[in-house]
């Protein structure tokens, strides 16, 4: 049996990690082009809508917190096999749904691997290619894309070409590709003499002493806050401004595959120290230009705003990046991504829910332009604080005498030494 530290023990485990992210945002980015589906389908209101697109955020904030118990207690490659296994069950159940509330908890249940994947994938990074860290992440991020395109193009048409109801069919599709995704994780063996004796623990309380980890959980909660409004309601106020439903997937399609060699690039530039706030202040300038121009006119010269949005998600990749940078242990890294994507999402989670809220209350999208400009204030400001040259463990050990990155006690662990 190919041990997992092995040459190609690494390539599968890098492989397993890569379809893992080709999945995280399928279940995510199927929904927008079929939203107004979907409402006349379940009978929901604007803001119930804004609930359905807000879900998977409140999903990947409270599920997100489960990954380290879940690590020390199991196998990574069996948590994430699990994870799979559960996300493809929920996009079947909400597939079949014939309730909001069936539809929330396959949602729930569809949102079980995004979440896990999101804080567990950056430690086995961390753990299993320390010296290609932009490398891996770039390449799951880059999967991460090109899932979530595949998603936003293929829906409309395969809810068109399956008759009444069509929008069942382009949302329950992608199970079969999540169910695939956990096959390699069930084939990666545990590593020859690794115990739970080995689990490590961090203190993730001990975090909030940590300006830098306060300042990545603040960036990547407003990073993810522009990308959710922007996969949840952008189809939908395309369509509004006249667009037709294969059109606007189409717009939303071409926003994410610009992105795929841009998550490809930027992890690498990331891991150099002198390029990070160049490339933020980049993401920044892109965004405020694709927002504005989406804004003024929406019909005219669309797929350039949908680019330069595109420039300005590659934020996401950054920040993916920087979590593994700031922190000096896998086990760190493993504590400050939980922490860093649980309450970031959670602050993200607001975005879309308000969208649908102010979308009823006023009849139109004034307030979803107003939230996304003050949003990306924050990002310029924490994403500044994020790029200082610094390590988490470093700031809290010197606020919290006698902390160290491998605590014991009542901490919650993290961190393994087998996958």
């Amino acid at each position: 049996m190919t041990a997992p530290g092995s040459r190609r023990g690494l390539v599968l485990i890098g492989a397993a990690i890569v379809l893992t992210g080709l999945n995280l945002r399928t279940a995510v980015n199927s929904v927008g082009p079929v939203l107004q589906e979907l409402q006349t389908g379940l009978g929901l209101s604007s803001g119930q809508a804004g609930l359905i697109t807000t879900m998977p955020l409140i999903c990947f904030a409270a599920l997100g917190f489960a990954g380290p118990p879940l690590s020390a207690r199991f196998r990574d490659s069996s948590v994430l096999a699990g994870a799979l296994l559960a996300m493809a069950a929920g996009t079947v159940v909400r597939a079949a749904a014939g309730s909001l509330w069936l539809f929330l908890g396959g949602t729930v249940l569809a949102m079980v691997g995004g979440a896990l994947g999101n804080v567990l994938l950056p430690s086995l990074v961390k753990r299993y290619f320390p010296d290609r860290t932009g490398l891996l992440v770039g390449a799951y991020g880059t999967a991460m894309t090109v899932g979530g395109a595949i998603a936003s193009v293929s829906t409309a048409p395969i809810a068109a070409a399956t008759g009444a109801e069509g929008w069942r069919w382009g949302l329950g599709c992608w199970a079969v590709f999540a169910a695939l995704a956990a096959i390699p994780w069930l084939a990666v063996p545990a590593r020859p003499g690794a115990s739970r004796g080995s689990h490590a623990a961090v203190r993730m309380r001990a975090l909030v002493h940590s300006r830098l980890a306060i300042a990545l959980t603040v960036f990547l909660g407003l990073q993810a806050m522009q990308a959710y409004i922007l996969v949840g309601w952008l189809a939908q106020y395309l369509r509004d401004a006249g667009l037709s439903p294969a059109g606007a997937g189409l717009l939303l399609g071409l926003n994410l595959l610009v992105a795929i060699p841009l998550n490809a690039v930027v992890p690498g530039l990331t891991v150099r120290a002198h390029l990070q706030r160049p490339l933020l202040v980049t993401f920044v300038a892109s965004y405020i230009a694709g927002w504005v121009g989406l804004r003024v006119a929406p019909l005219a010269v669309s797929w350039l705003w949908m680019a330069l949005l595109a420039i300005g998600m590659a934020s996401f990749s950054m920040v993916l990046t920087l979590i593994g940078l700031r922190a000096r242990t896998p086990e760190t890294t493993a504590a400050l991504s939980t922490v860093a994507q649980g309450w970031g999402y959670l602050l993200a989670g607001a975005g879309p829910l308000l969208v649908g809220v102010l979308r009823g209350l006023t009849g139109n999208y004034d307030g979803m332009f107003v939230l996304l400009l003050v949003g990306i204030a924050g990002l310029m400001v924490s994403g500044w604080l994020a790029t200082r040259q610094e390590y988490v463990d470093d700031e809290v050990g010197r606020a919290v005498p006698g902390w160290s990155a491998a605590g014991r006690g009542d901490d919650v662990e993290a961190g393994r030494q087998v996958v």
